[in-house]
Order: C-alpha cells, then structure tokens, then sequence
C-alpha cells in the first residue's frame, strides 16, 4: 500500500484505505467519559484516499480529490486536519530525540467522505505517520508510533497496520484477525452529516455483550453467518437522527446484499455481496439511483 518515487525530490506515497466496522459493541464508559467498545475492524482493498509525501524547502500542504473541499488546511482547533496534526506530532517526537524531520509537502487526494463512520480522518493521519517515518528515513519503535497515533485519535492505532483486528478499550486495545477472509461490499452513504456525540448521548445501555468468539474456519460462510449474530449498537440511535441512514440501508438490501450494517457512527453503511460482479452490479444500480450520494463496490483486505 505505499510506494517510493525517484525524482528530483524524493516522494514517498502511502495510501489510506477506508476502515469499515463490520460489528461494533458497547461494552461500558469510563468515568473519563469515553466509551468501552469491542469492533471488529476491516479495511478495504481499493478504496482508499492518497497521500503523498515530497521532500520540499518549506511546509506545504494541497487538497485534492472529490471531498478535498470540505476538509479544513489547517492543523488549528478542533477541526483541524488530522494530517497536518500527525505531521506535527511526529515531527515533535523526532525533534524531541535529536532527529531530523525537515520541511516536506504533503497532498492529499481525498476520496473518502468525511465524517462518515469509515475512518477517513484516522487513516489519513495513521497513513501520514507511516508515509513520514519512510522519507525522513527515521522509523520508531512499533509501540512509540502506536502511542503517537491514539493521541491523534482511538481510531488511529488501528489504522496504522490498516489489517483486520479486534479493537477493544477505548479502540487502542488491538488483537489481529488472521483468518477473516475477502468480503466483498458496497460502502453507501447519503453524504449527510452524523453528530457522532449526539449519538453517543443517545445510547441509553452502555453496558452491552462483547463479540461472541471468533469462527474457527476462515471461510465466507463462516463468517457471514458469525456476522448475521453481531450488531453495531451506534445503529439505532443514528437512524433516529439520520434518516438517510435507514434509506440507504433499505436501498442495499433491495440490491439484495447478504448483509447490511452500518459502520461506526455512521452514515456509512455497508452492504455484503457474494461476490465482485454482484457488488459492482449492486453499487452501478445505486449510482443510478442516486449520483448525488456516495457509493463504492470494494472488497477487504483478508487476515494474514
């Protein structure tokens, strides 16, 4: 998923896929007030946004991409971008060790949507830490990156392997999943903003059951009919906010998908197919339906 370029100035280019939580339980709440969560976690083969990373004489940074334009330029706030945040906490930690970390220019193409359950912030910023670490040639211990990446987010420390894994905690507690097979999906939002802490204040049992124990058989079926069993308990209190989101749940199971959840908080939503033809003849038919709303057939990146 990455790529070294040889030019004048040296590129370095990372891709960074779409994270998709195939289940997601509330498992409790700290007295911090974050959540308890156990998310089974995969991450798509081909849909992805790019990043690329170029050795440059100043900080540069250039957006691209269908949804570059709702994205802000600036690391500043609460809404600041994720990659800048990561270029500037990394760039931190080498300085802070006596490494260099010159000025680099970064663009990033982005083609996930934002805000949308699937990632798009935290596999940016995971891929930005990855991408730097290779063209400043000054790579970190496993556990000191992944402690960079949590303070950029929960969802981040995942994103870095960008490989299917259990996430529980807060989401930094992570367990690989080595027999989780290719699924093939259609990723479908109606580009509607979800308010990711009204949700969470929606939520009235916060004490829910962890995900059941994994199959053994790393087949399709096996784990189709393991996933029929889960739920993503963010679900319910979306679709009372979000409308759309019971839309286009409805549209994907009209393509007749095995099985349609939504994926974090929402609004993304995935359907599964038996196959690609059967996806990408699902995604083409709601492209159809509707071109003003996002759909992508994809397939996952299997266990190892």
């Amino acid at each position: 998923m990455n790529d070294i370029s040889a030019s004048a100035a040296l590129s370095v280019i990372e891709l960074a896929p779409a994270k998709i939580n195939l289940a997601l339980h509330v498992t409790g709440q700290r007295a911090d007030g974050y959540h308890l969560l156990d998310t089974l976690v995969a991450f798509a083969n081909d849909t992805h946004d790019r990043l690329v990373f170029s050795s440059a004489e100043v900080d540069g940074f250039a957006l691209e991409g269908r949804f570059g334009s709702d994205l802000s330029d600036s690391a500043e706030g609460a809404d600041g971008n994720l990659v800048l945040k990561a270029r500037d906490i990394l760039r931190a930690e080498l300085q802070r060790t006596g490494q260099a970390a010159p000025p680099v220019h970064i663009r990033l193409e982005k083609n996930l949507p934002i805000a949308s359950g699937i990632g798009g912030g935290s596999t940016d910023a995971a891929a930005t830490l990855r991408g730097l670490t290779r063209l400043w040639n000054t790579p970190l211990a496993a556990d000191a990156l992944a402690a960079l990446a949590l303070k950029l987010g929960a969802d981040v420390p995942m994103c870095l392997a960008s490989r299917p894994v259990r996430a529980t905690g807060i989401g930094e507690m992570l367990q690989p999943v080595t027999n989780l097979p290719v699924l093939w999906m259609v990723l479908a939002n109606p580009l509607t903003p979800v308010p990711t802490p009204a949700i969470f204040r929606k939520l009235t049992d916060k004490n829910n059951t962890p995900l059941p124990a994994f199959p053994v058989l790393g087949d399709t079926a096996s784990w189709t009919a393991y996933l029929e069993r889960l739920r993503n308990d963010l679900e319910p209190p979306a679709r009372d906010l979000v409308e759309e989101i019971g839309e286009i749940a409805a549209m994907l199971s009209g393509c007749e998908a095995t099985l349609v959840r939504m994926s974090g908080s929402g609004a993304t939503c995935y359907g599964l197919f038996p196959d690609w033809d059967h996806a990408a003849e699902a995604a083409a038919i709601l492209i159809s339906a509707r071109p003003d709303w996002y759909f992508e057939a994809t397939s996952t990146i299997p266990g190892e």
